[in-house]
C-alpha cells in the first residue's frame, strides 16, 4: 500500500489527465480537405505579408508544405497537433497531420502557422518517400524566425528544408521542431 498522495499533487495529476484528454479530443477531430486546403490558403497569404523575402522562399521550393493553425497545450504535460496540405507547383499532393507530446515546465495554450520550404528534389522525395517524419531529426530542417529575411541561397547553403513559424497567437513560449512529427493521411 502506498502513502497517501498530497493534495497539490492529486490536483497537479488530475490537471495533466485533463490536459491529456483535451488533446487526444482535438487530436483526433481531422477537417475535410477542403477545410485544411482552406486554411493552408489563408497561412500562404499571411506568410507573403508577414515574413521578410517570403516570394523568394515560395519560387526557390521544390515543394511547400503548410501546416496552419497549430495548436501547442501545455501543463507540465503537453500536445501540440495540426493538419496540412503538401503543395507542390502550388497544387495540393498529399495531406500531413503533425503531432508532439512533451513532458516539462510548460503551461498555456498557443497556436500558430508552420510552413515547411523543400529546397532541394532530393529533401522533398524523401519526405513523401518516409513512414513518418521527425521534423527534427530526420531532415535536419533549419527553423527560422519569421523576421531574419535570410536570402534563399544562404538557407540553400545550411539546410535543404527551413521550416518558418508565424502568426503566433496565445501565452506559451517558445518554438521547436523536437519531437514533431508528421504523417500522411486521407482527409474526409
Amino acid at each position: 500500500m502506498y502513502a497517501s498522495t498530497n493534495p497539490r499533487s492529486a490536483k497537479l495529476i488530475r490537471l495533466a489527465m485533463t490536459l491529456l484528454t483535451f488533446l487526444a479530443v482535438g487530436a483526433a477531430q481531422a477537417d475535410s480537405a477542403r477545410e485544411i486546403d482552406a486554411h493552408a490558403d489563408a497561412a500562404l497569404s499571411e506568410f507573403r505579408k508577414s515574413v521578410k523575402g517570403a516570394d523568394e522562399y515560395l519560387a526557390a521550393a521544390k515543394g511547400v508544405l503548410v501546416v496552419p493553425e497549430v495548436k501547442k497545450v501545455g501543463l507540465v504535460v503537453g500536445g501540440q497537433w495540426g493538419e496540412g496540405a503538401l503543395r507542390i507547383d502550388g497544387k495540393t499532393v498529399d495531406y500531413y497531420r503533425m503531432t508532439a507530446a512533451s513532458v516539462g515546465f510548460q503551461a498555456g495554450v498557443q497556436q500558430a502557422n508552420y510552413l515547411f520550404v523543400f529546397l532541394t528534389e532530393e529533401a522533398l522525395s524523401t519526405f513523401r518517400k518516409g513512414k513518418g517524419w521527425d521534423a527534427g531529426i530526420d531532415a535536419g530542417v533549419t527553423l527560422i524566425d519569421e523576421s531574419v529575411g535570410a536570402s534563399v541561397s544562404a538557407l540553400k547553403a545550411k539546410s535543404s528544408v527551413v521550416a518558418f513559424v508565424f502568426g503566433k497567437e496565445g501565452l506559451m513560449g517558445g518554438y521547436s521542431l523536437k519531437g514533431q512529427k508528421l504523417n500522411k493521411f486521407k482527409p474526409e
